[in-house]
């Protein structure tokens, strides 16, 4: 069966759960197993990915969505954690050619976040699972384990 693992960040609960109930439809509907591991906030979700990747798990998932939400505050750790989470999936997809769905919503504020996680409005946490799905047909395509 294909599984797929969910990096999903709490720092915003509500949040996640919204992402996460989207992404569940969508890869159930896809056909997809999935397991869920939780971290903290998103600065977390590379570093877990990689500890997955490292160890004798890895062969378990043909892919990861990384779920979670940072909302723009009033000091910089905004952009710095914005930059570092997407640097650190796409190093992961590139370095060792994982197929990963980066659904890590950037927003100004909690109601844009509502927007696009819940799955009868923007349903991001869906596209990601479509995405990650997407990139495991192309990795299929040229034969990448």
């Amino acid at each position: 069966m294909k599984k797929i693992l969910i990096v999903l960040a709490n720092y915003y609960p509500e949040i996640s759960k919204l992402l996460l109930q989207g992404c569940q439809t969508k890869l159930k509907e896809l056909g997809y197993e999935f397991e869920i591991l939780e971290v903290d906030g998103a600065l977390e979700i590379p570093v877990a990915i990689a500890y997955v990747n490292a160890s004798n798990q890895r062969d378990k998932y043909q892919g990861y969505i990384a779920l979670g939400c940072v909302i723009r505050g009033e000091t910089s750790h905004y952009d710095v954690v914005c930059n570092e989470s997407a640097r650190g999936i796409s190093k992961l997809s590139l370095k060792y050619q994982l197929a990963i769905a980066n659904g890590i919503l950037t927003v100004e504020n909690f109601q844009q976040a509502i927007v696009r996680a819940d799955q009868l409005q923007k349903n991001k946490g869906g596209f990601c699972a479509q995405a990650c799905h997407n990139l495991i047909n192309i990795k299929n395509q040229f034969n990448i384990n």
